[in-house]
Parts: structure tokens; sequence; C-alpha cells
């Protein structure tokens, strides 16, 4: 008899010791801090990225009124012919240049026109184009007046490029990260090493081809006003460039 109280006191020993010991573990548990997890890893944004690029999307004649007495700059560099102009009229017989990467231009107004065949490469003739007449505050006759054509009226709509061929601010402040020694090259429409592909198209213009997808990791070849230079990307660098008469 006194055995068998002794084992039943030393069982309820037991019971009430893991009890315990359970009762510890729940509460040490629920008062634990939380543990600290790692955010996830952000996925770096280039700097080129970053940067907001105006669009003013119009549709009539009066919204370029806003851009008139107003810089521009050039983003399709190497792509759009301009043509003498005076007063209202364009003569597209004959061309004065090719409009340049970062460029500037000085907005003198706009003017509708039946285009000649030969103008109508980038932009469409439709009934009529729209040209705009600007100035190059930077060239040995800062007031001669030109014009390029940047839309087009057909069926009663009008279509502008003005968003896809310029700049509304300066890209130089836009792109103030690539350094001074890139913005030099560049406004020397030159090539140097180390420059990316938006860069060097900047520099060169944007008329290139290349058998390769892979941005950055590439063999472009830029057509240059006509002097053609190759040019190698190794993860969105030039490592090389030469001339190349593969235009």
């Amino acid at each position: 008899m006194e055995n068998g109280k002794k084992a039943a006191i030393g069982g309820t020993f037991v019971l009430i010791a893991v009890v315990g010991i359970r009762v510890g573990m729940i509460y040490r548990e629920r008062h634990a801090p939380e543990p600290t997890v790692a955010a996830p890893a952000r996925e770096k944004i280039a700097d080129d990225d970053l940067v907001f690029l105006k669009k003013k999307r119009q549709d009539k004649m009066a919204d370029t009124k806003d851009l008139i007495g107003q810089p521009l700059w050039v983003s399709a560099g190497g792509q759009m012919d301009y043509y003498p102009a005076s007063g209202k009229h364009v003569d597209y017989s004959k061309t004065s240049g090719t409009l340049l990467g970062a460029q500037k231009l000085e907005v003198k107004g706009f003017v509708e026109q039946v285009a000649s065949q030969s103008a109508t490469h980038r932009i469409p003739g439709g009934d009529r184009q729209v040209l705009m007449l600007f100035s190059l505050p930077a060239s040995e006759t800062p007031d001669k007046v030109y014009g390029v054509p940047v839309g087009y009226h057909e069926n009663g709509l009008y279509d502008f490029k003005i968003d896809e061929i310029f700049f509304y601010d300066d890209p130089h402040q836009l792109y103030k990260h690539w350094g001074p020694e890139v913005w030099k090259a560049i406004d020397e429409h030159q090539m140097i090493l180390g420059m990316s592909e938006r860069q060097t198209q900047m520099a060169l213009g944007q008329v290139s081809k290349s058998l390769s997808n892979d941005y950055g990791n590439r063999l472009v070849v830029y057509a240059n006003l006509g002097k053609p230079i190759a040019v190698t990307f190794v993860k969105n660098k030039a490592t090389a460039f030469r001339p190349d008469q593969g235009f």
C-alpha cells in the first residue's frame, strides 16, 4: 500500500514537472521578440531610367503655340534633315543639314506645307506636312531660320512627332550624371571608350544596325552621317570602336 502511494505521488510530481516545463516553453515562445526578417534586396534602378522625359502629346496646331520662343534639344540625332526657310515657306529643294544629338534649337513657329517626296523619309507627307521653324543659336548664323518636318495632316487629323524628336529640357541637365568627359564627346559628336549605347546614340546618331538584340552586349554599327563606326559593347560599355563600311 505504501509503495502504491509513493508511486502515485512520484507520478504526480513527474506530471507537474512536465506540465511546468511545457507552460514555460509556451510562455517563452509567446513573449520572445519577433525574429528579424531581412528585407528582400531591391533591384538597383539605373540612373538613366530615373530620368523623367516630358511628353506634350500635341494633336492640333494650337497645341504647338506654347513652344514658340522656347528652346528644344534634339533627341532623334542623325535622323531629321532640315531645310532653309524664308518667311512662312520652307524650301524642300535642298537640305541645310541633319539635326544632331543634344543640339539646341530656338523655336520660331510652325507652318503647314505640301511635302516634297524627298522630305517624307522620316515623317509621312499626308495631305500636308507640319514643319517647325527654328534657329540654331550656337551656329555661325544664329539668326538664320530653318524648317524641319515634325508631323503631318491626313484625313482630318494631325499626327505630331515632336515628343519623339526633341527633349523639352536640356539633356545636359537630365543626364548630368554622365559627367563632363562624356558630354564633351557627345557635343563634339565623337566616340570614346566606356560610353553606353544611349550615350553613343546621342553622339553618333540613332541610325544604326546590329545582328544582336542583346542590348549592351553586342556590336552596333552607327551610320554617323555617312561615316559608319562599329562599336563593341560589353556590359553596356564601349570596349572598342573602328571605322566601318557596313552602311
